[in-house]
């Protein structure tokens, strides 16, 4: 009788290996590649030179449970929209319309939920509700959004790096000594007969976070260091990452990766790219009137990066929302944002995450099969 495989959870990138981060980040391109001409306007009659190739439809017929407590515009948007792609249903499930916290335990839930459908994408309060929901998933759960992780933001970001990487593409000296570099090109191999482009190399990078140490930056805190680029963090020194995030960085040895400072223009010294975040998150707004005077001087502008020595043609980051305490609008909608590009691939890597944890349930980093053969 075969055993039944362990059931794939995303909680954070730090519980997965880097090939395995190459091979999500591998296969987010090739479903943007392989979708995006099915949402184009059909205009003309297909050939067999213009056949297009369907998606994967790991979810033909399979639901994802879409848990969200907390609001949400692109990480409800790319769920909704990916899982449509692969074939599935997404059932939105907002904090009003289930038990979840009023009569009914976790557990309970993570049962239930897990009975009916065949995934959950859940974005909560504490993480510790999401570390419940899957410890008692019969299907996998992904982190959505949790007061401590946020991986699929992490994700499309380092898409959008890749993406962008002829921005970065001069000489770098260390690169060649970097064990890291050029790893990602054996993650998706040429494919002539697939005419899908490899995932572009990314040199190392000095990548420059200012403001909060909140979930998006703590994913980042145990993924980047990993793929040989290097982290400059500056935050007030009451907002620095919470012990069991630190340990993570320290197991996994990224904290050698890793500049922190209260001053924000020591910070973006050397900087390829400058991100921030939010500095209220939602749950804090009693706290905003402490968090401004406390966040005074670190907002990003371009006269914060010049004085602190960034690169010249450094890029700036943000996952949205965004607010102008955070980052002034020169810099935002200038030629240095790349918010709009890191928010639309929200998508497809939440397309890859769902394909591969809830439709295939094989995370594996053996990715030297093209993807059409491993359906």
């Amino acid at each position: 009788m075969a055993t039944r495989m362990s059931v794939p959870h995303l909680m954070t990138l730090a519980d997965l290996s880097v090939p395995q981060i190459h091979r999500l980040l591998a296969h987010s391109l090739y479903c943007k590649q392989i979708s995006k001409p099915w949402l184009e306007p059909q205009t003309h009659k297909l050939t067999k030179k213009t056949q297009l190739r369907m998606p994967s439809q790991s979810l033909f017929n399979k639901t994802v449970a879409l848990l969200f407590s907390k609001r949400s515009t692109r990480t409800r948007l790319a769920s909704q929209t990916s899982v449509s792609l692969l074939g599935g249903n997404g059932l939105f499930l907002g904090k009003d319309d289930i038990q979840l916290g009023v009569n009914e335990t976790p557990r309970d839930t993570a049962r239930v939920i897990g009975g009916m459908t065949e995934g959950i994408f859940a974005r909560v309060g504490e993480h510790e509700e999401i570390e419940e929901l899957a410890k008692y998933s019969p299907v996998p759960v992904i982190n959505a959004l949790s007061s401590l992780w946020h991986p699929t933001q992490i994700l499309a970001d380092l898409l959008t790096l890749h993406e962008h990487s002829h921005l970065f593409a001069q000489l770098d000296p260390k690169a060649d000594t970097n064990p890291n570099y050029k790893t990602m090109q054996t993650s998706v191999k040429s494919r002539k007969r697939e005419k899908v482009a490899s995932l572009p190399e990314l040199r190392p990078l000095t990548v420059s976070y200012v403001g909060d140490s909140a979930n998006v930056l703590h994913d980042m805190l145990v993924t980047y260091p990993r793929l040989g680029h290097s982290l400059r963090v500056a935050s007030p020194p009451k907002y620095r990452a919470p012990p069991e995030v630190w340990r993570r960085v320290e197991e996994l040895g990224c904290d050698k990766r890793i500049w922190w400072g209260e001053d924000p223009k020591e910070a973006v010294k050397g900087a390829d790219v400058v991100v921030t975040d939010t500095w209220i998150s939602m749950g804090q707004e009693a706290e905003k009137a402490q968090r401004l005077q406390d966040f005074q001087g670190y907002q990003v502008t371009e006269t914060l990066c010049r004085e602190g020595g960034a690169n010249p043609n450094w890029k700036f980051m943000h996952c949205l929302p965004r607010k102008q305490d955070e980052v002034d609008d020169e810099v935002f909608y200038g030629p240095r944002s790349l918010v709009f590009p890191e928010a639309d691939n929200r998508k497809w890597t939440t397309m890859a995450v769902f394909d591969l944890f809830i439709g295939r349930w094989d995370i594996s980093a053996d990715s030297s099969k093209p993807f059409e053969e491993q359906r």
